[in-house]
């Protein structure tokens, strides 16, 4: 692999490259364990599991739209919160025997309702940035 010096372009008054500044390419053959560019990883980056790439349309048509995975995560919230609150009635009445299985559900009840909340605020954001554009 070979690679060309950077070549400035002069600027009439200004003097040639200043003092301790090598703009000759340096030689990496001694450094093992560095892959090149041709020998990447073709899923590299924003490419799916299958190695295609994130922008494929046949990837983009078996993937989920976005209002789904929304409703989703809302019947999940809902979900997780309906579990929390029956472990707290029967934790109430008695008839919970281990008080961690209620402990374990209300928390993961409250970090799926922050984490739904802060999605539901930068959204809210993004929309509201998006009205403000000038067009």
């Amino acid at each position: 692999m070979s690679v060309t010096p950077i070549q400035f372009p002069s600027i009439p008054g200004v003097g040639g490259t200043p003092s301790g500044v090598n703009l000759e390419p340096a030689d990496l053959s001694g450094m093992g364990g560095v892959q090149g560019v041709s020998s990447a990883s073709p899923t590299g980056g924003a490419a799916g599991i299958d190695g295609t790439a994130a922008t494929d349309p046949t990837t983009q048509a078996n993937g989920a739209e976005f209002g789904n995975l929304v409703l989703d995560g809302i019947d999940r919230l809902d979900g997780l919160t309906n579990k929390a609150d029956n472990l707290a009635v029967q934790a109430a009445t008695g008839n919970l025997t281990n008080i961690h299985d209620y402990t374990i559900a209300a928390s993961e009840a409250q970090v799926a309702t922050q984490l739904t909340t802060s999605v539901r605020n930068q959204a809210l954001d993004a929309f509201n940035k998006i009205l403000q554009m000038q067009v």
